[in-house]
């Protein structure tokens, strides 16, 4: 399809396709900007500077950078991050528009080439561009099939072939699609067969430049894989300078981060003071931000405002935050069992295993509307109460008395409870691990796992590199910010300089 009907540019419209593939993530994080940024009517906390009015092109630029720092933030800590294929949504105006305007296009391309004689301008301008976008492809190495593309695809004797009649587009674009099948990747195989398989002049250019359109994401996500391990350094300082550049336009935009480090100060404090004696290692900056990194796994979505500094990461935090709820319950479940039970099971093989994954699959679903967290325990219960029997059973103990059950059925069922006892402690237990990850992550060595947690070790240090990793990211991008804001509040009147 021509530049000009299909909107096929490069350059500038390359970012804005991207921006549009990214929408979701963009259009999220600006709303979430624009919702949590304070205001007169929420008592969350005070402004830090008087309201004033912003143009339409103010507006418009930041929500742009905005934007541009979602999308490059993405690249780094999705290591799946793939472009897609823009798709206008059915029904709508646009497709509509569009659909009517490319067929039209083709309509036109094919009466042309029907004429006495044929008139081949258009198809001479969808060579050209078929022949860059080939050329595009290329690698410094592909000699050999540079020469050939610009051999077959000489547009100055293919416009002398056509004045004269003697122009054969059916051969070129057979060559066309012998080319495309040796640049391509291996999963558009198929669709290489497929344009092989067309005969008609118009319908093959027509799929043709719909595998191209493929080809051209592939390659931006060939060439994105390739460079993401060098773009580190230069993707910190990108995000670090948008943000600066935000921050100077809302000068309000670190004030749910100031908050939240403030509300993690007082809370460290509040705990050394129950604890009989304040921890100055506790209160240390470097301390004060791995336990605010702690706070987020924890956080109250639905009330409380995100911090502006990891708000591009809220989706993911929350997802970790759930795994690590998941985690504090499955583990609970599992200690209950086996402090019930006694030495008669310890020593099982497969038992642990096997009693994991039943628990696992029905906590699959806790964190969905329609999860009930009492009906899903009991059937937890039932469930495990039966396979213990059973392989007691089978290894020659006496098989469960019903006291036994129903002590462990309400053991089990009381684990829901946010106060119960052997939740509460997995639950420390849990976010001590994490902490100790962040702490530790400097020097390269995981901490030790603490007792009680070896049923779920796997998931519990996946999930401790993960959060690791997306901690030392965040501090990376946004450690000036943070230096200032907690030597503000740890000790003001003194000039920053502690690394965070």
């Amino acid at each position: 399809m021509p530049k000009e009907a299909d909107h096929m540019e490069d350059g500038g419209d390359k970012e804005s396709k991207e921006e549009q593939r990214q929408g979701a993530s963009g259009e999220t994080v600006r709303k979430r900007v624009r919702a949590n940024t304070p205001s007169p009517h929420r008592g969350n906390t005070p402004q830090a500077s008087p309201p004033r009015f912003v143009s339409v092109e103010e507006l418009m630029e930041t929500a742009k950078g905005v934007t541009n720092m979602a999308l490059a933030h993405e690249i780094m800590v999705n290591q799946a991050f793939q472009i897609k294929p823009a798709e206008l949504p059915e029904g709508s105006l646009e497709r509509r528009v569009k659909e009517i305007m490319h067929k039209a296009f083709w309509d036109c391309l094919e009466a042309q080439l029907k004429e006495d004689p044929p008139s081949y301008e258009h198809a001479i301008k969808l060579l050209a561009e078929i022949k860059e976008t080939l050329l595009s492809f290329l690698l410094p190495g592909h000699g050999r099939l540079r020469s050939q593309i610009e051999e077959v695809l000489d547009l100055p004797l293919i416009q002398q072939q056509a004045e004269n009649g003697a122009l054969d587009i059916g051969r070129l674009s057979q060559f066309i699609v012998w080319m495309m099948g040796s640049l391509c990747a291996p999963s558009r195989d198929e669709d290489i067969q497929k344009l092989k398989q067309i005969t008609e002049v118009v319908p093959l250019l027509k799929a043709i430049f719909s595998v191209l359109d493929l080809m051209k994401v592939d390659m931006a996500n060939f060439a994105l894989s390739s460079i993401r391990p060098h773009l580190m350094q230069q993707s910190v300082e990108y995000e670090r300078n948008k943000f600066q550049e935000f921050l100077e336009k809302q000068p309000n935009a670190l004030d749910f981060t100031e908050k939240w480090l403030e509300d993690t100060v007082k809370s460290l404090q509040d705990s050394a003071a129950t604890g009989g004696a304040a921890s100055d290692s506790s209160l240390h900056p470097l301390s004060v931000h791995n336990h605010a990194y702690l706070r987020l796994l924890r956080w109250d979505h639905d009330s409380d405002p995100f911090p502006e500094t990891v708000l591009m990461d809220q989706v993911r935090f929350q997802e970790m935050q759930q795994e690590a709820e998941q985690l504090v319950l499955l583990s609970s479940v599992l200690l209950i069992v086996y402090t019930t039970t006694g030495e008669a099971i310890s020593g099982l093989p497969g038992l642990m295993e096997t009693l994991k994954n039943t628990v696992n699959v029905l906590l699959a679903d806790m964190h969905t509307p329609s999860f009930s967290p009492q009906e899903v325990l009991a059937t937890i219960g039932e469930k495990l109460c039966v396979e213990l029997s059973q392989c007691l059973s089978q290894h020659g103990y006496s098989p469960f008395s019903a006291d036994r059950k129903s002590a462990l059925k309400g053991q089990i069922s009381a684990a829901i409870q946010p106060d119960n006892t052997v939740r509460m402690l997995m639950e420390s237990r849990v976010h001590n691990y994490l902490l100790a990850s962040l702490e530790s992550s400097q020097h390269k060595t995981p901490p030790p796992l603490p007792g009680g947690l070896a049923p779920v070790s796997k998931e519990l240090k996946e999930l401790a590199v993960h959060f690791s990793r997306l901690v030392n990211y965040n501090k990376l991008v946004f450690s000036p910010f943070y230096q200032k804001t907690l030597q503000k509040i740890l000790a003001p009147g003194e000039s920053p300089g502690t690394d965070t």
